[in-house]
């Protein structure tokens, strides 16, 4: 499946692909695009039942939202292309880096993990959304998502509308995905040169150094404030983190 995207940047240079976390879309990558866009071929995609993307039947497997970006890639004509993704979006490029090391040039991580249990809570996740809407959980999101300091000096009615707007069946049919996913054992197998970026408030990832060391020679980044939306609140330093690697 090609995924709704957008595409910016020289058409020569080196090809980014930016992957959004669970309950967002493309746009949440404005903060950083146009700085990427100056230097790289940057694609930004709405994962599937996301955004504008289609919402096939489910329930997802990790290996549906890895075969979505190389479809895109394909559709694209991009032989390789650094990835770069946010929690359910860095799930993806992980999943990328493991099963396509060919396809991936520089790989960044942020805020996300190998494995995300326990199972329950996916489950309960899902339920709950099919029965009332992402509606239902989007105070107890933004809590995770970003500190209070921030909350409590920022505007994010557009990112509480971006949630709420997601489909209810697209948001649960990926909560199964991160449900059965477990990556540890292929991530001493990547090759391409990573960075992991942590943001220290963060409960739903927190900084895990044991992470990193899995991942050879990977690069530990971890900011202070910030939480689980780290490239929103801490804009500035994930940009700059983003193009010293890529």
């Amino acid at each position: 499946m090609i995924p709704h995207h957008v595409v910016a940047g020289p058409q020569d240079a080196p090809a980014l692909v930016l992957s959004n976390s669970l309950g967002t879309d493309l746009t949440m990558w404005d903060p950083q695009a146009e700085a990427l866009a100056a230097s790289h071929r940057l694609i930004r995609y709405d994962t599937r039942g996301h955004g504008a993307s289609p919402t096939p039947p489910g329930p997802y497997a990790l290996a549906d939202l890895g075969g979505d970006v190389l479809d895109l890639l394909d559709h694209l004509g991009i032989a390789k292309a650094h990835v770069a993704g946010l929690s359910l979006g860095g799930m993806t490029a992980m999943w990328l880096a493991i099963n396509a090391p060919e396809r991936v040039d520089r790989l960044a991580l942020l805020c996300t993990a190998p494995q995300l249990g326990p199972e329950s809570m996916w489950i309960e996740r899902a339920r709950t959304v099919r029965e009332q809407g992402t509606q239902a959980i989007v105070d107890g999101t933004l809590e995770r998502w970003l500190t209070a300091g921030y909350r409590a000096t920022h505007d994010t009615s557009a990112i509480r509308e971006r949630f709420v707007a997601t489909d209810d069946e697209g948001y649960a049919n990926c909560c199964a995905a991160i449900q059965h996913m477990d990556q540890r054992a292929g991530l001493p197998t990547i090759s391409a040169p990573t960075l992991i970026v942590a943001g220290a408030q963060d409960p739903s990832t927190p900084p895990d150094p044991a992470f990193a060391h899995a991942i050879p020679g990977a690069r530990f980044e971890v900011l202070d404030p910030g939480a689980h939306l780290i490239n929103v609140e801490r804009p500035d330093a994930v940009t700059a983190l983003l193009l010293e690697h890529v």
